[in-house]
């Protein structure tokens, strides 16, 4: 029977190590981060790229056009936002007339397309109109306004609840042959 010598103690398994743990632990946080940030990248994907870029973009001279008719109908947009009753209501004119064709408002939030509204209006004949639009939530939004026909737009962006009211007023256009001083 062979006893261990005081001198020679004998070897402990390589687990009993603290070496070997801590030369693990950088690979085993780097595959855990990993595994985290594919989680997060397939869950929140980027809703700012879109697959038909050269349609968009082509769809850029239609809006120019939609901007254009605005500005030769002189065109205003009034309304303000009342959270109390969670209504939109204001005036839309032409050249300070009333205007009581029906038209939409397109609301986007900046960074998340679920939370787009998009309201059809129809004014009474006083060119005033109010429109039913739950709780909007803080944030910068983009408001396009259209016509029922889609021959007119207009569009600004509105910080809720910074700016309790929203007045967008079309471009006046520029005589023929001169550049606009800006």
């Amino acid at each position: 029977m062979q006893t261990a010598s005081p001198l020679n103690p004998p070897p402990k398994p390589w687990y009993k190590h603290r070496w070997p743990w801590l030369l693990m632990l950088g690979p085993a946080i780097v595959v855990v981060a990993g595994v985290n940030l594919g989680i997060i990248a397939y869950r929140g994907q980027d809703a700012m790229v879109v697959d038909d870029y050269y349609k968009k973009g082509k769809a850029i001279n239609q809006d120019l056009r939609r901007d254009r008719a605005a500005s030769a109908m002189r065109l205003g947009f009034d309304a303000r936002y009342d959270p109390a009753t969670e209504k939109l209501a204001g005036t839309l004119s032409s050249g300070g007339q009333p205007l009581s064709a029906p038209f939409s408002i397109h609301l986007a939030h900046a960074t998340q397309p679920e939370k787009d509204r998009k309201l059809d209006v129809i004014p009474d004949g006083e060119g005033r109109f109010s429109v039913a639009l739950p709780m909007l939530e803080r944030a910068r939004w983009q408001v396009v306004v259209e016509g029922g026909k889609n021959d007119w737009r207009l569009a600004a962006a509105w910080h809720w609840p910074r700016e309790q009211a929203l007045a967008i007023k079309a471009d006046a256009l520029e005589p023929a042959g001169e550049p606009a001083n800006k």
